[in-house]
């Protein structure tokens, strides 16, 4: 074992124990009948592994998108409609998901990628709205109602999603799959462009780096990765509707990238876990729970610099 292992451990004990905690958690909670806390820890990963493609682009590119949740719905419906005509297959509405939020986020990527600062925040926003508005227009999937999905994705017996814990599982190893994607893209050569970019976009196309390729490159993986997200959450909630499209949702995911700590590996993820327990918390005590959500807001950005996750590492001294 090398020397440095020990060091390296014990700098990222909270994540190994985060992990370990998630995925004993099914146990606990069925030792405990308490499959409510099931669904808050399975909603609380798939909004964590939406949030961190909106770190993507947001922490690490610093393109703020009002417009994110789009891709949420758009990975719902992609379970939606297909079981609305008894389409069930697993492979076939996740590539639906991805293919449909990546296309979506190619598309309008190249309009809104040529602009910056609030424009690009207000274009973003106007064409998630366009998406929920036409959404609310189809009546035959529901329109404003939504539409309710009676049967999860089917593997072909591979893989039962329609047992709860199962489902679990595979909402833990996709949010695993997703850090490490999101860790690997921004510690490699395309990721340093991006980070590059987003301190002085016109010193590295000085140097020769087509930047808007490599921005849209990023916002496609971005919207893909919350594409699967939504494919998740169409699974799990059994129910969807153009709210989830809802420019008030992208608020939220903004709201856990800060307060998690933007342009962090584990920001997002934090920044959900908070977000996610006040609303549990709080919800049963008064219908007013953001009021305490916006204190905090405003608490964290005024003075935790980095986030919550960033006031941790500061105080144990990790620079």
């Amino acid at each position: 074992m090398s020397s440095s292992t020990p060091q390296y451990l014990a700098r990222h004990w909270p994540a190994f124990a985060g992990v370990l905690v998630l995925l004993a958690a099914p146990l606990a909670i069925t030792y405990w009948d308490q499959p409510f806390y099931l669904d808050v820890l399975m909603r609380l990963m798939i909004l964590a592994i939406a949030a961190s493609s909106l770190n993507l682009i947001l922490g690490y590119g610093g393109m703020i998108s009002l417009g994110h949740s789009v891709y949420i719905g758009i990975g719902a419906y992609a379970v939606g409609i297909p079981a609305y005509y008894d389409q069930y297959s697993g492979v076939l509405q996740l590539l639906l998901a991805l293919g449909g939020a990546g296309i979506f986020a190619l598309v309008t990527g190249l309009i809104c990628l040529r602009t910056r600062g609030a424009y690009f925040i207000m274009i973003t926003l106007a064409f998630a709205q366009m998406m929920y508005f036409t959404f609310v227009s189809i009546e035959e999937y529901g329109g404003d109602d939504g539409l309710v999905i009676y049967a999860r994705s089917d593997f072909g017996g591979l893989f039962d999603v329609e047992n709860s814990i199962r489902l679990y599982y595979l909402v833990a190893a996709c949010l695993l799959l997703t850090l490490l994607l999101v860790h690997r893209i921004v510690n490699s050569h395309f990721g340093m462009v991006i980070r590059g970019a987003k301190s002085n976009e016109p010193r590295m196309r000085a140097v020769g780096f087509p930047t808007f390729r490599y921005r849209l490159a990023c916002y496609v993986i971005s919207g893909m990765l919350c594409g699967l997200a939504g494919w998740l959450m169409g699974n799990f909630t059994g129910f969807i509707s153009p709210e989830m499209m809802d420019w008030t949702r992208s608020g939220e995911l903004i709201a856990m990238v800060i307060l998690g700590g933007s342009g962090t590996l584990l920001g997002p993820t934090i920044g959900a876990a908070v977000f996610i327990g006040m609303e549990t918390v709080l919800a049963e005590v008064t219908v007013y729970w953001h009021l305490y959500l916006g204190l905090l807001l405003i608490l964290v950005a005024k003075f935790g610099r980095g986030g919550l996750g960033g006031l941790w590492q500061r105080i144990r001294g990790v620079r």
